[in-house]
């Protein structure tokens, strides 16, 4: 592992990315095999797992999870691939103290994301985080902090990013192919069902309940929360803006070049199965305007699944030359007539609205990651200060929302002026499972 002296030289710390390649390179190691732990494999931590077992000299060594049957499971499964007998925990700080892990990749439920990241960087781990990176924007800062402080490579979810499709038509966009982008429009639909009602009831045997809460207050156990349903109720979920939107409007904003806004607003509603637990929004009409009043609107639709553009997901960016539809597998440029003029898609598919998300963006994605550990490459696609933008815009989303308020955001910090809205700008902790820098 790197010394934080030897990490932490040149602009490209700053932006949370690191060394020189040729730096890395002298140092002893730089190419050995390098072992994964990944934690939280019950959902998105498959696609972990697929990803970086693709990867050459890489070997996943542990399964973190406090599910003790979904730990079995995936460890079964992982073998009956012909893979090399794995090792699990149900407590990833069983790992932090020993010399056997150099990654850990994080795929919990968001309220886990930050402390599991800043814990496997302090002990002297990369860490490959998804996204969001927390559950509020004050966990982002304390991000940032502890990468910089410890010189760890830190890479976020945004995995579009590593699309080669999506990185062609930046440079398009950059070459004034559509002229000035001044919109774009991002979506996201699905056709999800009813969570139901659920009952305070004992915790199931093979979960343990107090490990699954971590950082967040302590409080009886719903049956109907976990695996998934955590995603809808504000103690634990950031709702489907942090849950999906964090990818669109990552790409817009890379691709207009933009960071945070002026103004935040948002009109949402629970429209479907309005008598379940679902806390929160499933449509939501997000608006982000920028100087000049260029714009960039997401239109969230959680249990209406029609599609655009024949899309489930993506983005158009709107030109004074022209336009551009592009999602996870391509894109297509229009001419001001609307007329399609070149269409471009990527050679392997990658998932769109399917809750595990796999696919070729992921093995991309998670070899980029692998190329800056070993000093082959300094250019981080998805390092911690863009991933945190990123995720605030998301987070502000939902402070415009449960405000009920237009936001207007300092655009240096993207904090808010509404000390309502500053209220949510950080949670609190159980006692001893403080997220902090």
């Amino acid at each position: 592992m790197l010394d934080r002296r030897t990490m932490m030289t040149g602009a490209g710390a700053a932006l949370g990315i690191a060394i020189s390649a040729r730096s890395y390179a002298q140092i002893k190691g730089a190419n050995d095999r390098l072992r994964v732990a990944v934690v939280g494999v019950n959902g998105r931590g498959q696609a972990h797992m697929s990803a970086f077992t693709k990867q050459p000299n890489v070997e996943i060594t542990h399964l973190v999870d406090c599910d003790s049957d979904v730990l079995a499971k995936r460890a079964s499964t992982f073998a009956a691939k012909g893979n090399p007998r794995i090792r699990t925990e149900a407590d990833y700080r069983r790992l932090l103290d020993r010399k056997a892990v150099d990654i850990v990749t994080v795929a919990t439920p968001d309220h886990w994301h930050a402390k599991v990241a800043i814990d496997a960087m302090d002990s002297g781990r990369h860490c490959y985080i998804e996204k969001p990176i927390g559950i509020a924007p004050a966990e982002g800062e304390a991000l940032i902090a502890v990468q910089k402080r410890t010189g760890r490579i830190l890479q976020v979810g945004n995995q579009q990013r590593s699309s080669r499709e999506t990185q062609q038509l930046r440079a398009l966009v950059q070459a004034g192919e559509l002229g000035d982008v001044y919109e774009a429009q991002t979506w996201y639909a699905n056709n999800r069902k009813s969570i139901g009602t659920g009952k305070e009831v004992a915790p199931p045997a093979n979960l343990n309940w107090d490990m699954w809460q971590g950082p967040r207050p302590r409080g009886p156990y719903r049956s109907n929360l976990v695996h998934y349903n955590w995603h809808w109720f504000w103690k634990y979920g950031t709702g489907e803006i942090c849950n999906n939107a964090m990818h669109e409007l990552d790409v817009a904003r890379w691709l207009m070049g933009v960071t945070y806004p002026n103004t935040v607003s948002a009109r949402g509603a629970r429209r479907f199965y309005q008598d379940d637990d679902w806390e929160m929004y499933d449509s939501l009409a997000l608006d982000l305007i920028y100087d000049n009043d260029r714009a960039i609107r997401w239109n969230g639709q959680s249990c209406n699944g029609q599609l655009t553009y024949g899309r489930g997901r993506g983005v158009l960016l709107l030109g004074t030359k022209g336009s551009a539809v592009v999602d996870r597998n391509g894109f297509e440029l229009y001419d001001l007539a609307g007329k399609s003029i070149r269409q471009v898609m990527a050679p392997a598919s990658s998932e769109t609205t399917g809750t595990v998300g796999e696919g070729a963006l992921d093995v991309y994605h998670a070899a980029n990651f692998l190329d800056v550990i070993r000093g082959r490459s300094n250019a981080l696609a998805s390092p911690i200060a863009e991933g945190h933008i990123s995720t605030t815009l998301c987070h502000l989303g939902n402070m415009a929302y449960r405000t009920k308020s237009v936001l207007t955001v300092d655009p240096a910090t993207g904090k808010p002026t509404s000390a309502e809205a500053m209220k949510l700008w950080s949670v609190d902790y159980q006692p001893g499972w403080e997220v902090k820098a």
